[in-house]
């Protein structure tokens, strides 16, 4: 995850009023003279506080006058010590808390924002630095994580529901007002997002995390501290979102860094295996992520008709084993069921099965490895003439030889009758086997 960097907070954690503060204008008693402070968030100017004090309005005047980081920090932080109860405390905070920020001191900056805070919930330049850093440092893999990600989700929901009231801070323009805008519901929506995963609220992460991504492309579409957790947020649920969580894996992977790319694009793919059923079309899902296309549609696994075709496809009838006949012929199409049975009908088979009864005329047999093992079975076996006592075999012998021509079939329950049945002295073939696509078992990865 990618590490603090105070830079992507400045200009949106730090209103125009830290940036360049306003030097306070002198009340017309010369007794007392007065600071007027810029107005606060939804402050009327006419409501703006006033410094009566003289001492206090040098203080503060000396403090945000100095051009010099280190001097502006220990000048505001001795105003705000001297004169706890000022006025102008908020106002003095603020600048302090975008001063720290310049200064790369994340972790006062972060003690002033949380000050802010107390003192007025709404604050949303404080809770925006409290939910990025919070998250920031979580996802870094600090031991505090947990906290740090409940803080983060408490400050962006803060953030987000005071966002609508936050006015442009003087000084600002439209366009880069709108800019701070987009930055914030990334931000807040994010630390909402990251704090629900940790909690395994994965649909309400997964609202967050989307909507962060969403908020201000084209920094955040590239985020992988928003995608990676946004996919998980789709493939941890139950029914996973598999549409959804595949595809952010795959952005996740495109923009990930060199050391990165490999593992999160093999995570990718498994679970585009895992749903599909095969890793065909893959390349075009990974390959217009990484070109920053637009999102493409995972195809669904192939339903068992889809399976039927494809093995009428690659495979002639005479060429199937029984478990095959068996599978196209109660799941194919019709024109599928009609390639295999015109084949094969009225033609000898021989074939080894499993005896599940016998009648002298009849026997009941197995054909298949999933009907032999659940003793079920698929085949009637008819003879012309009575089979001699001698000659019937044993219920559940699994190694039966015979021979019999296919005469018709029900396709569910399945059921096949072949008739003209010989018994054979000789072992034909091995019993029929179920084939891999029938099963569909993920590739490992």
């Amino acid at each position: 995850m990618k590490k603090i960097l105070v830079a992507v907070v400045l200009g949106v954690a730090v209103v125009a009023v830290a940036q360049n503060p306003a030097q306070p204008a002198q009340g017309q008693q010369p007794a007392a003279p007065a600071a007027q402070a810029p107005a606060a968030q939804g402050q009327a100017a006419s409501q703006a506080p006033v410094i009566k004090d003289p001492a206090e309005y040098n203080a503060y005047v000396a403090a945000v006058g100095q051009k010099d980081a280190n001097a502006k920090v220990s000048g505001l932080e001795a105003f705000v010590t001297q004169y706890p109860n000022s006025v102008m405390k908020n106002q003095a905070l603020e600048i302090l808390m975008g001063t720290y920020q310049q200064t790369g001191n994340v972790k006062k900056a972060v003690e002033t924002a949380t000050k802010l805070v107390a003192a007025n919930p709404c604050q949303v330049p404080a809770l925006f630095l409290l939910t990025y850093v919070n998250r920031v440092t979580a996802q870094s893999g600090d031991p505090n994580g947990k906290q740090e990600s409940a803080d983060a989700a408490k400050y962006g929901q803060q953030g987000l529901d005071c966002l609508p009231k936050y006015e442009k801070p003087e000084g600002t323009s439209d366009a880069d007002f709108q800019t701070q805008q987009k930055a914030m519901k990334e931000n807040f929506n994010a630390g909402i997002g990251w704090g629900a995963l940790q909690d395994k609220d994965y649909a309400k992460s997964a609202q967050g995390l989307k909507a962060a991504v969403e908020a201000n492309p084209p920094e955040s579409e590239k985020d992988l501290a928003l995608l990676y957790p946004l996919a998980l947020s789709y493939l941890q649920q139950s029914p996973p979102d598999f549409q959804n969580g595949i595809w952010y894996a795959a952005r996740a992977a495109a923009v990930a860094p060199p050391q990165s790319q490999p593992g999160i694009e093999k995570y990718a793919r498994s679970q585009y295996v895992k749903y599909h059923q095969g890793d065909d079309g893959w390349d075009n899902v990974i390959n217009t992520a990484k070109a920053g296309g637009a999102q493409v549609p995972i195809p669904p696994p192939p339903t068992p008709a889809d399976q039927a075709h494809d093995m009428v496809a690659k495979t002639t009838p005479d060429k199937m084993d029984f478990a095959t006949w068996e599978f196209v012929l109660s799941n194919g199409s019709q024109a599928d069921q009609d390639t295999v049975w015109n084949a094969i009908k009225g033609k000898p088979v021989q074939m080894v099965g499993a005896v599940i009864s016998t009648e002298p005329d009849t026997f009941m047999i197995a054909g298949s490895s999933d009907d032999i093992a659940a003793k079920k079975a698929d085949i009637t076996l008819k003879f012309e003439d009575k089979v001699p006592a001698k000659l019937v075999p044993k219920t559940g012998d699994e190694n039966f030889q015979f021979q019999g021509e296919p005469v018709s079939y029900t396709p569910n329950p399945f059921m096949m009758v072949m008739e003209k049945g010989r018994l054979l002295s000789s072992k034909p073939a091995t019993p029929a086997k179920k084939t891999a696509p029938v099963h569909h078992k993920p590739a490992s990865q």
